[in-house]
């Protein structure tokens, strides 16, 4: 056997393992494994999902569909949406994605009204800081971890002024080390955005998705490039995780 028939068949070994070991990364980082969402979700509701370029995924902008896969692009809000609307076809979910990549916590507030408040949805899930912290890395932005925070409880506040009844899920920001953008500096400073995240979660007493959790689990399966090129944009093993991870959340 050759040394490439032999590397090829290595990963293709390695990846099947670890898809494989997915509902078992989200079962015991979670204590959950099958999806089963339908007391969360009413009939009729409208549900979107917000951040940036993680939940954009490369979803087209012009229409802006709900239901649509194209108006989806190819991450874990398509994965997480296509199994609501295949598992609860009798609810009769209205599903957006509105995320845009490279937002920070104050550019969803300067498109708020247009793309979350008009909408009116009953439920919310926001992802949202990687880019908070990425883009004071590389100089492109002098925000704090202060200002994240504050920013994002005022969002919130705002939400809960407009849609006093909408279910937030607030999501996690996460990082994967030995990828080709992230190691180990952005392990202390990621931390305080994290910690940030969940105060303001638990300040609003939403859903929490502990994506970091999840995939420190899953780099013992696979290595980081496997779940992510980058340590930032899943690849498509990675947004399958993260979608499975907020299935679970939301049960």
């Amino acid at each position: 056997m050759n040394l490439s028939r032999r590397n090829f068949l290595f990963k293709s070994t390695a990846g099947a393992a670890a898809l494989a070991s997915i509902p078992a990364i989200v079962s015991s980082c979670m204590g959950k494994t099958k999806n089963e969402t339908s007391d969360f979700f009413s009939s009729g509701d409208v549900v979107l999902f917000q951040g940036d370029s993680i939940t954009d995924a490369g979803r087209e902008k012009e229409r802006q569909l709900p239901n649509s896969a194209w108006s989806f692009g190819n991450g874990y809000a398509m994965i997480a949406a296509a199994n609501l609307l295949n598992s609860m076809p009798e609810k009769e979910l209205v599903i957006y994605n509105r995320g845009i990549s490279g937002n920070k916590v104050y550019q969803l507030a300067e498109r708020w009204d247009a793309d979350c408040l008009n909408l009116k949805p009953n439920v919310l899930s926001i992802l949202i800081g990687v880019n908070d912290y990425w883009h004071k890395r590389n100089g492109n932005y002098d925000g704090t971890v202060e200002i994240y925070e504050n920013d994002y409880m005022k969002l919130l506040e705002r939400t809960k002024a407009a849609l006093p009844d909408v279910k937030l899920v607030l999501c996690e920001p996460f990082y994967v080390l030995d990828t080709s953008a992230v190691d180990e500096t952005w392990v202390a400073p990621m931390k305080e955005y994290q910690v940030a995240a969940k105060r303001v979660s638990d300040a609003f007493n939403t859903i929490w998705v502990p994506f970091q959790t999840i995939f420190d689990e899953a780099v013992k399966h696979a290595p980081g490039t496997y779940w992510t090129g980058d340590g930032v944009h899943p690849s498509m093993a990675g947004a399958q995780l993260m979608a499975e991870a907020w299935l679970a959340a939301t049960k």
